[in-house]
């Protein structure tokens, strides 16, 4: 996508693996990026990033020369972030980092900028306490691959505007995001949480000898996993119940669910479980590099998506 004189500069502050996936994301989108990161490789992991992301990016692949053209690696923040349409930051999950850096942030930003965290677990009026503005401070939680997946679940503070959300939702759709605004803050937000009820689940399998994870995870892409990249789960059991619907699932079918919740396992986490987990899932991907991982993946991803789409327009 070619520069316009109204494309947008973003500085994307942290350049680990989501902060990665987001200057990929905004290159792609035809986006200006800065990066500021204390890696002092961060130009070598950029340039890797951009090669191992541009093919899968929305909208089709892209050439990793090209979108280099309108990267700079600016390790001195103020510089950074001078002239910035949009900040998004991705250092550590620690709360007084976050917060020092967001007061910094507000004294060097300009005073449109919006100033954006991928915290996975920080609700951005506690982000944003030390600011003289903390409601300028927006969660924009990606789910990762951020360059692949499309969802960021965009959090507002109490004294966040209307008219900041609004803007953030229209930048992510820019980048070619599917925001959802959270109607309230909770803490690990909504897509983590769902995660991590099935990890615990998951484990529990696993720790119990029912499956091994290279079965669990087979289990998962050939069923829900297949079932919920068309349908979420309360569309999935309307349809379950027929012609009656969620209501008639839930009061016929349904009734036994709070007995089969009392059931799921609740696993610790102690050394024993962790090593049985460690061992079974370094098995699962023996012999092949992160690198291959990832392109397949992404393509597996983005070939849904496509997938999706097209089907979503002969329905149009």
């Amino acid at each position: 996508m070619g520069e316009t004189s109204e494309t947008r500069t973003v500085t994307v502050i942290g350049a680990g693996t989501i902060g990665l996936g987001w200057v990929a994301l905004f290159l792609g989108a035809g986006m200006r990026v800065r990066v500021v990161s204390r890696r002092g490789d961060v130009g070598e992991q950029v340039a890797e990033a951009l090669a191992m992301f541009a093919p899968h990016l929305p909208g089709g692949a892209q050439d990793p020369a090209e979108l280099a053209t309108r990267l700079e690696v600016e390790p001195d923040l103020a510089a950074a972030v001078r002239g910035a349409h949009v900040v998004q930051e991705n250092t550590e999950e620690n709360l007084e980092t976050k917060r020092e850096l967001f007061a910094e942030l507000e004294a060097v930003a300009g005073p449109d900028a919006l100033l954006l965290s991928s915290t996975s677990t920080l609700p951005p009026d506690e982000l944003g306490a030390s600011m003289r503005e903390p409601g300028r401070v927006v969660v924009g939680h990606p789910f990762n691959p951020p360059h692949v997946v499309p969802l960021v679940e965009v959090v507002a503070g109490t004294r966040t505007p209307d008219a900041t959300v609004d803007a953030v939702v229209e930048f992510y759709r820019s980048a070619g995001k599917v925001p959802v605004v959270l109607r309230k803050p909770i803490a690990r937000f909504v897509a983590n949480r769902l995660q991590s009820a099935l990890l615990q689940e998951s484990i529990h399998l696993v720790r119990e000898g029912v499956v091994t994870t290279a079965e669990l995870d087979e289990v998962v892409t050939q069923s829900i996993g297949l079932r919920w990249a068309t349908v979420g789960p309360f569309l999935a059991f309307h349809l379950g119940g027929g012609q009656g619907g969620l209501r008639h699932w839930l009061t016929t079918l349904g009734r036994g669910l709070e007995a089969s919740w009392r059931d799921l396992g609740t696993p610790k986490l102690d050394d024993e479980t962790v090593e049985l987990v460690l061992q079974q899932a370094e098995a699962e991907v023996a012999g092949r590099t992160y690198a291959e991982l990832v392109a397949e993946r992404d393509a597996k991803q983005t070939a849904i998506l496509a997938a999706l789409a097209e089907e979503d327009a002969k329905r149009a």
